[in-house]
């Protein structure tokens, strides 16, 4: 017969060992689930570095002023800190930089919202990874913001000092606007102006052409208004026009000169580490030449071999409150139709997977 002394000495015994065996299944049981987590953040991308050990992010050749994040992230070395590299595949005109992404020629491009919503609304496999661009706020120097708007120094005398001024100017006539092309920047936020002002969208006659061809334009007298961006506007007061309006004007705030980084949605699931260092690179490039204007500038210059005498302003952070950005672009491009009405949400726009 045992004692109970000893009874009881085997009890503990094996509470111990249950106590022991229990500790290391549970051990167990998380060192698999740290080898699971592990395993996920280690995905490998089906891109594959270079000989020089570097991954290629292809992208059409930029010979303007977007450009400057690109040519500052490569030659300031934001690009390689991550492993990678810009590609330049050649000129692509806008009306094919989306194609060439959806068919893997190019793997990204920044845009405006209102120009890649259509291809979406439309069924293209497209996603915006992060904000590229945005306008500044009031206390920075007004010649970052995104758009100036111009009239010749004929208009003026004629009593044109504000965009308000355009209500009575020809009456009855149209007046033509220049813009760089449809769905972009500029007919967003100058029909966002004209509203504002009163001035009837039927009275404006959009007239397609490059920045630097609205600048010859204005001042031959051919347009009566000329929308450019910060590299253009010490041309346009240099050949004696006068500036009636920015973006600030249009009360839209930061999303004024919002545009994102764009891909192809296939291209980011299969290389969501490449996506995320793109991100991480870019943007510290752009904050980079943010705060040194003036070098940016002479890179930029250097890259496109014409001088350039302003830069845009960009985003210094990712995580941005994409739904209030966005909703104002999405309205407008309802409105104007490029866009069915409620099709798309910002769901279908953007993400933030690759920087959260």
């Amino acid at each position: 017969m045992i004692k109970k002394s000893s009874k009881k000495k085997i009890i503990l015994l094996f509470i111990s060992l249950i106590c022991i065996a229990s500790f290391a299944l549970t051990a167990c049981g998380k060192s698999t689930a740290t080898s699971s987590n592990g395993s996920s953040s280690s995905t490998k991308d089906k891109l594959k570095p270079d000989k020089d050990g570097l991954v290629a992010i292809k992208t059409s050749s930029k010979l303007d002023c977007s450009s400057t994040p690109w040519v500052v992230a490569d030659k300031k070395g934001y690009l390689k800190k991550y492993g990678l590299k810009v590609v330049y595949t050649g000129e692509t005109q806008s009306t094919q930089q989306i194609p060439a992404i959806l068919k893997g020629d190019n793997y990204v491009e920044s845009f405006h919202p209102n120009t890649f919503a259509p291809a979406i609304a439309g069924g293209a496999d497209l996603i915006g990874i992060g904000p590229e661009g945005i306008d500044p706020v009031a206390n920075i120097d007004p010649k970052y913001r995104h758009m100036w708007w111009f009239v010749s120094a004929k208009a003026n005398k004629a009593g044109v000092k504000t965009f308000k001024d355009l209500v009575n100017y020809k009456k009855g006539q149209k007046l033509k606007f220049t813009t760089g092309a449809a769905n972009i920047c500029t007919d967003f936020i100058g029909s966002t102006l004209a509203e504002k002002y009163g001035l009837s969208k039927d009275r404006i006659e959009w007239v397609t052409m490059p920045d630097v061809q609205a600048l010859q334009a204005l001042s031959q007298g051919t347009v009566d208004v000329s929308a450019v961006h910060p590299p253009y506007y010490t041309g346009m007061q240099k050949a004696g026009n006068i500036k009636i309006a920015d973006t600030m004007e249009s009360g839209l705030g930061p999303t004024a000169g919002l545009s994102y980084w764009v891909v192809n949605k296939t291209w980011a699931k299969e290389n969501p580490n490449v996506t995320r260092k793109f991100l991480k690179a870019m943007t510290e490039a752009e904050t980079w030449a943010n705060h040194n204007p003036k070098e940016a500038a002479k890179l930029t210059a250097e890259h496109i071999k014409q001088p350039v005498s302003g830069n845009h302003y960009y985003t210094e952070k990712l995580d941005i409150d994409n739904t209030a950005y966005l909703k104002p672009w999405l309205k407008f491009s309802e409105e104007v139709g490029s866009i069915p009405k409620g099709k798309i949400k910002v769901s279908d726009m953007v993400t933030d997977e690759y920087y959260k």
